[in-house]
């Protein structure tokens, strides 16, 4: 009997080429696209914008053109609660979250979870770069063997319970390669663009959508630096992130970044570019991965943002879901709300969300 697997299909050139080699490896497949807002909603007219129209009859073209049925399921409510709502109330808090790790946490590992049980399929597959492995009889999360995609990073919040439903058949794979697949097969997205930026703030202005969608008022504030001096005025907490240099609107007389967001005073902190560096971070909302697990200190390479390159670091669990993380060299711009994703190899350990 065939085994039965449902496709997390976008509209997306990777997902698409996800579902044709699902159906190339014999497969029963069901197509599945996720409606997760309207985009008149949250203000969003960009032709590159998920879940449009154009997107939900790209993935029902796909799905049709490779003999699988296809279903829209809208999951609106839980996104706005499990992503929307958690993105605001973060920057609220001056943190800089990841709605996409969210995304993956609270919808497609979760909900869309659900729905193939109801379907009664085994798995779930999704166009994501990252591989599975079983070694030991336990199932591990994988980097691609493409470095210049891999999501392992975004994916840490997996279970190995849920790895065991899962397939990634993009992970040995490199995008051009994906693309050649989908050209061949004549996929009505072939040559479309990859999504970009937060999919639900189009513009990338994080900060007026916050003010748009947000219920608290964060009114201005002042810019001091590391000694409480002036420097000028901000125009509210939420439109900045540790690190950030451009579009502080201040004229200073050499370069300054935000160094730290002072929620309680209103104020933001801001520093030079050695002022940016630190050796220690605690993360919470730990989720654990290649062990149940540390029982004590571990050799680690860790990055801290999706983008970060990783360094080496020692890691202690200090409680349930708490992790303390010391790394061998400075690193620069740690930033709360961001992950601290461990390695062991190309293995994920874990990872959590930095306090």
């Amino acid at each position: 009997m065939k085994k039965r697997a449902l496709i997390a299909m976008s509209g997306g050139v990777d997902s698409s080429v996800a579902a044709y080699l699902m159906k190339e490896r014999g497969f029963d497949c069901v197509g599945a696209t996720m409606k997760l807002f309207s985009n008149g909603d949250i203000d969003i007219s960009n032709e590159h914008a998920c879940c449009s129209l154009e997107d939900v009859e790209d993935a029902r073209s796909v799905a049709f053109g490779l003999g699988m049925p296809h279903y829209v399921f809208n999951f609106s409510d839980r996104f706005k609660e499990k992503v929307i709502d958690r993105f605001i109330s973060a920057y609220e808090r001056g943190e800089t979250p990841n709605p996409c790790i969210d995304c993956n946490r609270f919808l497609k590992f979760d909900k869309l979870f659900q729905r193939a049980r109801e379907l009664d399929c085994d798995y779930v597959a999704t166009g994501h770069y990252a591989r599975i492995e079983e070694e030991n009889g336990r199932y591990l999360l994988k980097k691609a063997l493409d470095p210049a995609k891999d999501q392992s990073y975004v994916l840490y919040s997996l279970t190995e319970e849920q790895l065991r439903h899962i397939i990634f058949p993009l992970g040995g794979l490199t995008k051009s390669q994906v693309r050649e697949i989908a050209e061949n097969q004549g996929f009505v997205n072939a040559k479309k663009h990859d999504s970009q930026d937060i999919c639900f703030v189009q513009s990338g202005k994080y900060g007026d959508f916050i003010r748009a969608h947000g219920k608290k008022n964060l009114p201005e504030g002042d810019f001091v630096d590391k000694n409480g001096k002036v420097l000028g005025r901000h125009k509210g907490i939420f439109n900045y992130t540790i690190g950030q240099r451009r579009g502080l609107g201040l004229a200073l007389p050499a370069s300054m970044y935000v160094c730290e967001i002072d929620v309680e005073n209103n104020r933001v902190i801001l520093g030079f570019d050695r002022d940016l560096y630190s050796t220690a971070l605690d993360a919470g909302e730990l989720n654990l991965i290649s062990v149940d697990s540390i029982k004590e200190p571990l050799r680690v390479r860790a990055k801290t943002r999706y983008s970060h390159r990783e360094d080496w670091a020692t890691v202690i669990q200090t409680g349930e879901k708490e992790i303390h993380v010391e790394f061998d060299l400075p690193q620069r711009a740690i930033t709360k709300g961001q992950a601290v994703v461990l390695y062991d190899g190309d293995a994920v350990v874990g990872g959590g969300v930095i306090k």
